[in-house]
């Protein structure tokens, strides 16, 4: 990424190399690469720097006031403080209702905007969903033709929906969005392994 400076003040941001016209002269898209850093500097072409030190995970957090400024003869992108997502549903109220605002198929207390729990638990439910459907066959077959369901595979299947109530209470109990980004945040361990506080759903073992 690129700005250009005219007279001390940033005029265009480049995301991508291409041509352009300044001062009357027509410069190509390859000047971005073929060029010096001095060379570029030398016209106003400065190479966009990012700061991020502000800057979170866009799952949790909207980052917000992303701004460009040029100083010290470089140029630094940079953003303002994130706001952390909601972590709990958004719900109509009275005040909306009294306003005007309920929709005709909402009650108060009805869902206005789901927050990231809502979400979070709907993917988790939907990833448990897949991984039974890896062993559903055996149910169909026992209903049709009585054939008995391995043991190892009803261990798996309840194994699955245990660790799916214990990571939904997990989420639920999740306090505020930080308290839900460190559930999901991997770390190392002593032993070289990778994990997060919220665990993983069991597989079946080929």
């Amino acid at each position: 990424m690129y700005a250009l400076v005219e007279s001390g003040s940033i005029t265009r941001i480049f995301t991508n190399p291409k041509g352009f016209e300044l001062n009357s002269n027509q410069y190509p898209a390859d000047i971005f690469s073929k060029w010096t850093k001095a060379e570029k500097e030398a016209i106003g072409i400065y190479e966009v720097e990012t700061d991020s030190t502000n800057f979170k995970d866009e799952k949790w957090y909207i980052n917000t006031n992303e701004s460009y400024a040029f100083g010290s003869g470089k140029v630094t992108r940079s953003w303002g403080t994130a706001t952390a997502k909601k972590h709990a549903d958004t719900l109509w109220t009275q005040a909306d209702s009294d306003d005007g605002d309920l929709p005709d198929d909402k009650e108060v207390g009805d869902v206005k905007v789901e927050g990231l729990k809502t979400i979070l638990i709907r993917n988790l439910k939907q990833q448990v969903a897949n991984e039974l459907a890896k062993t559903d066959w055996y149910i169909t077959r026992k209903t049709e033709k009585t054939t008995a369901i391995p043991s190892a595979i009803s261990t798996h299947r309840d194994a699955v929906r245990t660790k799916q109530a214990e990571m939904e209470t997990a989420i639920t109990n999740a306090s505020d969005t930080p308290a839900l980004e460190t559930l999901y945040t991997y770390t190392k361990q002593d032993d070289g392994s990778v994990t997060r506080p919220l665990g993983e759903l069991p597989t079946l073992e080929s």
